[in-house]
């Protein structure tokens, strides 16, 4: 073969390979990219960009249907909106249900009216929003989720808990840190260890590192937990009776990878 048509032949071969991008939504990559402080090398952006153009298409596509009363939830482009659904799934999705042994279960009150609707917020129950970053560490902010409620309601002080010390230091319980883990493991951990210390004492890192425990930092302990059944009616009188609930939901599926406002169905466990 030419030399010369060979590098011809290379140099097309590169070019169809290079992602097409679509130019009129170049202001909102680069309004996307500022908002979530995106900074990629220069082999990587191209491919950035087609995944988030990819995400923004089906984000619309689905608006438009759900518009036509042909879907029953919106979505919304956030900071996920550069990563395919499975690099979605194994950064984000770390409950390892299979973990799971057979625990006491919730026996529901009878009690003859339970309210509609029930927020806990509004108590003063829930501490500000967290964000496990790039760590499969979802159990553990919703083991702390349902022990900072519990511990409110109890002492009348709500105190932010460390999830960086479940990641750390519950991997005797079956957890695995930021590869996956499970409410009840991280409850079990609290009740063996006689306590866990506070966001302030034991930042969150977004990351696996030695256990770094101190008694004398302890703001919560754990007495006993029990999981609720499967069924919603199971989990309304939970939250009514008890409280903060800890709960599981799949997230796996694309579109909620971009949820933004509907009901969903969850698993529950209750820390007391």
């Amino acid at each position: 073969m030419n030399p010369s048509f060979f590098l011809i032949a290379l140099y097309l071969g590169v070019a169809s390979a290079a992602p097409k991008l679509d130019g009129s939504l170049e202001a909102q990559w680069h309004r996307w990219k500022a908002t979530h402080r995106k900074l990629y090398g220069s082999n990587e952006e191209g491919w950035r960009r087609t995944v988030w153009e990819k995400n923004m298409k089906m984000i619309d596509l689905h608006n438009q249907e759900y518009n036509l009363g042909r879907q029953s939830f919106t979505l919304a482009m956030n900071a996920f909106g550069d990563m395919t659904n499975e690099e979605f799934t194994q950064v984000m999705n770390g409950h390892q249900n299979q973990m799971c042994k057979k625990r006491r279960v919730f026996r529901e009150p009878y009690i003859a009216e339970i309210p509609q609707m029930v927020d806990w917020r509004k108590e003063g129950c829930g501490t500000p929003v967290k964000n496990q970053g790039h760590c499969g560490s979802c159990w553990a902010f919703s083991a702390t989720g349902a022990l900072e409620g519990q511990m409110f309601r109890k002492t009348g002080r709500l105190i932010s808990l460390s999830e960086q010390n479940l990641v750390d230091c519950s991997q005797a319980q079956g957890n695995k840190g930021c590869n996956g883990g499970l409410m009840d493991n991280a409850f079990q951990y609290v009740k063996s260890n006689g306590g866990l210390d506070s966001e302030q004492s034991y930042p969150y890192q977004a990351k696996v590192g030695p256990c770094r425990y101190r008694p004398e930092d302890s703001v919560a302990n754990d007495t006993g937990f029990v999981d609720v059944p499967g069924q919603e009616s199971a989990l309304m009188k939970a939250v009514a009776t008890v409280g903060p609930i800890s709960v599981a939901i799949d997230a796996s599926h694309l579109s909620f990878q971009f949820y933004e406002d509907a009901g969903v169905k969850v698993g529950a466990r209750m820390a007391t």
